[in-house]
This record gives C-alpha cells, sequence and structure tokens, in this order.
C-alpha cells in the first residue's frame, strides 16, 4: 500500500483503525518504535521533534492517536512517496 494510500485511509477511517495498522504506519512514515509500557508504545522519528504515543484498547487505535499521526504526515509532508521527489 503506498504512504498516500495509508493516510488517505487513517484520515478517512480514524474511528474504525486497528492498532496494529497504526503501528506499521507510523513505521511506514519513518517512525521507528522506541518502547513500549503495557498498552501504550512510543515511536520517534529523530528529524521529527514530535513524539507519537498510541494505546491498544481492545485492538483498536484511539481516533485522536490516529488523527496525530494525521496531522504529522500534513505537516512534515510525509506522504509524498519516494518517486514523487
Amino acid at each position: 500500500m503506498e504512504k498516500k494510500e495509508i493516510y488517505n485511509t487513517l484520515l478517512h477511517h480514524r474511528k474504525n483503525i486497528r492498532f496494529n495498522f497504526l503501528c506499521r504506519a507510523a513505521v511506514r512514515f519513518g517512525f521507528e518504535l522506541r518502547g513500549r509500557k503495557g498498552s501504550h508504545h512510543v515511536f520517534t522519528r529523530k528529524d521529527i521533534p514530535e513524539i507519537l504515543n498510541f494505546q491498544n484498547v481492545n485492538g483498536k487505535a484511539k481516533p485522536y492517536q490516529v488523527m496525530q499521526l494525521c496531522t504529522i504526515i500534513e505537516k512534515y509532508c510525509l506522504a509524498e512517496d519516494e518517486d514523487d521527489v
């Protein structure tokens, strides 16, 4: 799945995103898993100061956390595929 497709899925279905999909999306956009504690997963990217903290709630992601990733993708233009640059 291309980055733009992933971004559109996150943006338009934020209330029904599986937690594993959100974590894989963060990795696809260049974030690395920095740690886990309980149901919380922390993702960082060295060129972006924001930290993403996702929480697994019965296999689903919280909608506001999905929007946090979408906001960062938009702010830093991360949805552009490598071929588009």
